[in-house]
């Protein structure tokens, strides 16, 4: 059972919607006794990232969330800022994040190679694979994912980048270490390709 953890951010509804069309089972975890459920888990996240860390841990599901993804190895993808809280800080706020793939979230504007370029960064974008990751399967040329954001992830390890994008300069826009995996954009909104991204996970 693959649980959508709904802690006051995301559309969550539209992750349900897509795994039901899928035929896939799907539940919303909104506390601990919920995520007992589930065998995968989807932590989706929109706006900032300390605003994100907030509510994830007044959800009460922080310590339930650490050991399932930490000692269980349950699988968990993150999304957008759901993605950003993964590393362990942030150049957008002060709070310390997840720590579950070393790293920091930097932003676009203090990057030279992006000075100049409208924020955030909307709309679509070719997407490439760096090594091979099961999250893409099938989706290794030619993909595109709809994206929404003016942060990005910097990986401390380049062994954990799965996926590159190009906006001024290639950015990391899918993480991966063992059993946690993030991607910057949003496969509920991203057509076929991202139902595609999204069953694999749930094949994984």
């Amino acid at each position: 059972m693959i649980a959508i953890i709904d802690y006051g951010l995301g559309n969550i509804l539209a992750f349900v919607n897509t795994f039901k069309r899928m035929n896939i089972p799907v539940t919303v975890a909104g506390n601990s006794a919920d995520l007992g459920k589930a065998s995968k888990l989807i932590l989706p996240g929109v706006g900032a990232f300390d605003h994100a860390m907030t509510l994830l841990q007044s959800s009460g599901m922080r310590q339930t969330l650490d050991e399932m993804v930490l000692e269980c190895k349950v699988p968990v993808l993150g999304i957008c800022v759901g993605m950003q809280i993964l590393a362990d800080s942030s150049e957008e706020g002060c709070l310390p994040g997840l720590g579950w793939i070393p790293g920091r979230v930097r932003a676009f504007k203090s990057e030279p190679r992006a000075a100049g370029l409208p924020l955030p960064h909307m709309g679509w974008n070719d997407v490439q694979m760096v090594g091979n990751c099961g999250l893409f399967k099938g989706l290794e040329t030619d993909a595109r994912f709809y994206f929404l954001h003016s942060y990005f992830f910097d990986c401390d390890l380049q062994e954990n980048v799965d996926a590159v994008a190009d906006y001024g300069m290639d950015f990391t826009c899918a993480v991966h270490s063992a059993n946690v995996y993030g991607v910057q954009f949003h496969p509920e909104k991203s057509h076929h390709y991202g139902a595609n991204l999204l069953k694999n996970f749930a094949e994984m």
